[in-house]
């Protein structure tokens, strides 16, 4: 991720792509310690409440996100990915809250049509 580079130790922007890192990286327990224990995901196909509902799944999906773009406006990081759901690739953008230095909600918008599609 050659965003990295532009990220300052410690901000919003690190926090979150340190957390996709280690969730590209299946180390769940890292990603974990990079979320708020209140997390809040909000997504096409469903909402979480709570960081142990999402960790259960993402544990389950494996996800694997390719970052194309990062915009960050002090706590709020927005991203640009394809995210590999085994199989079928969605272009995706994300938008994640950080408060004390931890991912405390995400937002995820994408065109949901392809996995339904797959799912018939």
């Amino acid at each position: 991720m050659a965003t990295e580079a532009n990220a300052a130790p410690g901000s919003a922007n690190d926090v979150v792509l340190q957390f996709i890192k280690a969730l590209n990286e299946e180390d769940f327990a890292a990603a974990r310690g990079h979320a708020a224990d209140d997390l809040k995901f909000i997504g096409v196909l469903g909402e979480r409440d709570g960081a142990e509902a999402y960790f259960t799944d993402m544990r389950r999906m494996k996800l694997k996100y390719d970052i194309k773009r990062v915009f960050s406006d002090g706590d709020d990081v927005c991203i640009f990915y394809d995210i590999d759901m085994g199989g079928t690739t969605i272009f995706s953008c994300g938008w994640y809250h950080v408060v004390d230095g931890k991912v405390n909600s995400i937002r995820v918008i994408f065109d949901p049509r392809p996995i339904l599609e797959a799912k018939k």
